[in-house]
């Protein structure tokens, strides 16, 4: 349980820190001071500046810029736009403070609010980017070290180790139901004959026709037995009632490697809108989709699972976190970028920004609202764990 909370503290982390770097990045580069960066969540445990003389400077607590740039000692002064890089005591996520991000200082040129409306869209959605490139950095790097997927359709240049059968669904009322098969065992061997290929496990299963056979599965990361006695229907060959998919570890070349990367991560990116998308239209119909989601124990929970599997199903469980990131961040809803990028839009058609204690307020619910979500959400996971 320990390590499980560790892996999804630093995953949570890398992904978080990710997203807040492209608004950081985005920022400095149209000129926008970034007055801290922060690893975790506040109160601030300690952190360092550059200050005035280009010397790096260490501050302790939650002393604020302000107080730093006000401070009688010149070299605690921090140096002209820079960064308090800093280590909070919640360790999960991260943060970036961007000067006037809410609607203040808008007279001063390093300010959010003083830039034109398109560099702050660019500035609130590269947070988006940045999770959808971490992916295609994650999917193409698991490419070139080999990733566990499908080898029924692969890029010519596929080179695939570790081949292996998974259940894809266990039909119901089967022999294979009744035995206790669940969809996403791997089938290992059957009487001690390894199996790897569909065609292998299809020719062990005719083989055993009326008599009982041993599948040696693997499930969750751990090994067992299960006695099936395969049955044939009409003169045909014996089944047990699943459908299977071969799967293996696939590895490409450096160049077609960052090519699959790229494909892998614009599919799953439209498969992931496309279930948000029904997810919605079933909300609208005033169905129950309460178990479609999942909060912070389901997937610390997931990515304990995944871990225990290997460095590559941990990588490719974070590949897809970070998508789910950035298609939940676009929403445009209050306190999320998509909500602020929505301002700026109406912002836009008003020629006038909204006021700003009406958009705090907007925003402020919006937020207390995603956290009503997370709450149920998480007994939710709760009650499913237990």
């Amino acid at each position: 349980m320990l390590l499980t909370i560790i892996i999804f503290v630093l995953v949570l982390t890398v992904l978080v820190s990710a997203h807040e770097l492209g608004h950081f990045f985005t920022a400095r580069y149209f000129g926008v001071k970034a007055e801290e960066f922060g690893f975790g969540f506040p109160p601030r445990a300690i952190g360092w500046y550059k200050n005035r003389f280009g010397s790096w400077q260490q501050v302790i607590g939650n002393r604020s810029v302000e107080s730093l740039e006000n401070a009688a000692d010149e070299k605690l002064r921090p140096k002209l736009k820079a960064t308090v890089w800093s280590l909070n005591w919640l360790p999960i996520g991260g943060f970036v403070k961007i000067k006037g991000e809410d609607g203040e200082d808008k007279n001063e040129g390093d300010s959010f609010a003083a830039k034109k409306i398109w560099q702050r869209v660019v500035i609130l959605a590269a947070g988006v980017t940045m999770n959808i490139l971490l992916a295609w950095f994650l999917f193409s790097f698991g490419y070139l070290i080999g990733l566990p997927q499908s080898t029924d359709t692969l890029g010519p240049q596929a080179i695939v180790s570790e081949s292996q059968v998974v259940v894809a669904q266990v039909l119901p009322n089967s022999i294979a139901s009744q035995a206790g098969l669940q969809d996403g065992d791997i089938i290992l061997r059957i009487n001690g004959v390894a199996i790897g290929t569909e065609k292998a496990l299809q020719d062990a299963v005719a083989a055993n026709a009326g008599q009982e056979a041993q599948l040696l599965i693997k499930r969750g990361g751990a090994e067992q037995t299960i006695k099936v006695v395969p049955q044939a229907k009409s003169g045909g060959r014996a089944t047990i009632g699943i459908a299977i998919f071969s799967s293996g570890l696939v590895r490409y070349p450096f160049f077609p490697a960052i090519w699959e990367g790229l494909r892998t991560t614009g599919f799953i990116l439209g498969e992931i809108v496309s279930s948000l998308v029904g997810l919605f239209r079933e909300i609208f119909k005033g169905q129950d989709v309460s178990g479609q989601f999942a909060g912070p124990v389901g997937i610390a929970n997931i990515t304990g699972q995944a871990a225990r599997l290997g460095f590559t199903y941990l990588l490719q469980f974070m590949a897809l976190l970070s998508l789910n990131l950035a298609v939940i961040n676009i929403i445009p809803f209050p306190a999320l970028d998509g909500g602020r990028i929505i301002f700026l839009l109406v912002e836009k058609a008003k020629g006038r920004p909204v006021r700003r204690e009406v958009e705090a307020l907007i925003h402020n619910i919006g937020f207390l609202l995603l956290i009503a979500l997370v709450i149920f959400v998480t007994f939710k996971d709760i009650i499913r764990l237990f």
